[in-house]
């Protein structure tokens, strides 16, 4: 049995892939991932940039597409839910097979959205009416705007993926809206509640990359002995904060209906610092009722040298003494969330503005 089959049937914890291309679907490349493990698929706009810019595999769609008088971003999202269907279809089995709990494609609302709520909910609204399939989850940032967004979603019986979540606070506020959405949703006269998914995606390797440059600033002997440990622990400290918020007398309402646990899911767990292990991320966050969802790279890597044992709530007296020794050095965590909220949002809107500016000369190109 390989070690991405052994994380979910041991561990509880599902493998998922953070990629989509065309090149995936029409070479049977997806399937191969699905039947070695692989049980869910995420998606942003950093990737289709990537997977639209970086081949031409698209050009033929897009040649038809930009012949007609329709906005390029039209011609954009045309092509994303091409690519977000035919991953649907390769993953719909896996949806089926495990009752709904994975099998999901996840497709992110445009990033321009971020700090507009109100845009959010109409263009995760008109994401899930125009894909209609019960294994797609509508992503949405997790910024202080998105936040009542996901739960006016998690109202109306839609999944969603709640994406770039940087900091504990901003993490229980996620959990609530969750659970104050399902509590709506059952106001409403809903007495089955197991058609609503979601998951909530912590970034990790984005958090040690910015840590580790201020502890190496501060550059004293108990700074420097933090290096690499910030990412792992808010990780593991999330996952307590999970299993005490799904357990009780609120969840337990809830879950006699139906409700399905909003799963942690691990994201940016490539290792952008080539001395840590390019497994770490993957190997000190495994336990029960998570997702990983791992890029090319590291889907490769952990199949072949990862390491599998239960880690996620191992050594907490160590995970505490690091997070209260991060403060205790200078290090604000608010702070770094802030940052890295602020960046993850601004990286996005970047690579989208990038596409449809090539896309905009492209057509040009074509229409000449």
């Amino acid at each position: 049995m390989n070690r991405l089959v052994q994380l979910h049937e041991e561990f509880d914890q599902s493998p998922w892939l953070d990629n989509l291309k065309r090149g995936y679907l029409t070479s049977g490349q997806l399937a191969k991932l699905v039947d070695s493990g692989i049980r869910g698929l995420t998606s942003n706009p950093t990737i289709f940039q990537k997977a639209i810019q970086g081949s031409p595999d698209y050009d033929e769609q897009f040649k038809v597409l930009a012949d007609d008088a329709k906005p390029i971003i039209d011609d954009y999202w045309e092509m994303v839910l091409q690519d977000v269907n035919g991953a649907l279809d390769v993953l719909a089995p896996v949806h089926e097979a495990s009752n709904g709990r994975d099998g999901y494609v996840s497709v992110e609302v445009a990033p321009g959205l971020a700090h507009d709520g109100i845009g959010t909910v109409n263009a995760a609204r008109d994401l899930h009416q125009r894909i209609n399939r019960p294994n797609v989850l509508v992503k949405i940032p997790a910024t202080a705007e998105g936040v009542p967004a996901i739960q006016q979603m998690i109202a109306e019986g839609r999944s969603i993926n709640v994406t770039l979540i940087f900091s504990l606070d901003r993490y229980a506020d996620v959990v609530e809206g969750y659970i104050a959405g399902l509590e709506s949703l059952v106001a409403t006269g809903a007495k089955d509640l197991s058609h609503v998914a979601s998951v909530a995606s912590f970034f990790i390797s984005r958090v040690d990359t910015e840590v580790d440059r201020r502890l190496d600033a501060i550059g004293s002997p108990a700074a420097l002995a933090l290096r690499g440990k910030a990412a792992v622990a808010q990780g593991k400290l999330a996952y307590r904060h999970f299993t005490e918020t799904f357990s009780g007398l609120r969840w337990d309402a809830l879950e006699a209906l139906g409700a399905r646990p909003q799963r942690p899911l691990w994201a940016s767990t490539s290792t952008k610092n080539p001395a840590y292990p390019d497994t770490l991320y993957v190997d000190q966050l495994i336990g029960p009722q998570t997702v990983n969802t791992l890029p090319d790279a590291t889907v490769e890597a952990f199949a072949d040298h990862g390491t599998l044992a239960r880690t996620i709530d191992a050594g907490m007296d160590e995970v505490d003494a690091a997070w209260a020794g991060l403060a205790d050095v200078g290090v604000s965590m608010d702070d770094v969330a802030e940052t890295l909220e602020r960046e993850g949002v601004s990286s996005f809107q970047k690579s989208f503005d990038e596409l449809i500016d090539a896309l905009s000369t492209k057509a040009t190109e074509l229409r000449a």
